[in-house]
């Protein structure tokens, strides 16, 4: 492929990228309203499919620091939304996880975002979306390879 030819195709994912990111978290923050940020709703999402985690795996998983983490966790838990448990083996480790009313707004505001994306997800037809999400989980995974080589390299 000339350099021409992959210019034009970075120049259009890198647009198509922006666009769509934004225009859906703009899309999302609506369905999840003045109560949580985006990101609380994200951690939210991750402790409950989950059960519980700690800060270290959050951090990992969203590929922050650790001090950003705990900026959501502290929001969260001064919201009632999420409780810290210390392992009893380990006083050292915390755990997280949501509590009561942690959970009911996570499910209200789950419902609404379902609500959100099933309305734009049926515009396309079985082979596209599944297409879609096959090679979008392929760009995550390519994503995730050359974050690990270049951890491994030391950049």
């Amino acid at each position: 492929m000339n350099q021409e030819k992959i210019q034009e195709l970075i120049d259009r994912y890198v647009r198509v990228s922006f666009s769509v990111t934004k225009k859906a978290e703009v899309l999302i923050k609506d369905q999840i309203g003045a109560d949580i940020t985006t990101d609380q709703h994200y951690t939210l999402r991750y402790i409950k499919q989950r059960s519980h985690c700690t800060s270290s795996e959050l951090a990992e998983v969203f590929a922050v620091n650790k001090s950003a983490i705990t900026a959501i966790i502290t929001r969260l838990a001064d919201k009632g939304l999420i409780v810290r448990t210390r392992d009893e083996n380990d006083r050292r480790v915390v755990y997280l996880a949501l509590t009561e009313k942690g959970e009911a707004l996570f499910n209200e505001c789950e419902q609404r975002v379902h609500h959100l994306v099933e309305e734009f997800i049926t515009k396309f037809n079985d082979d596209e979306i599944n297409s879609f999400i096959k090679t979008y989980e392929k760009l995550e995974q390519l994503l995730i390879n050359i974050k690990e080589d270049r951890q491994g390299e030391g950049i």
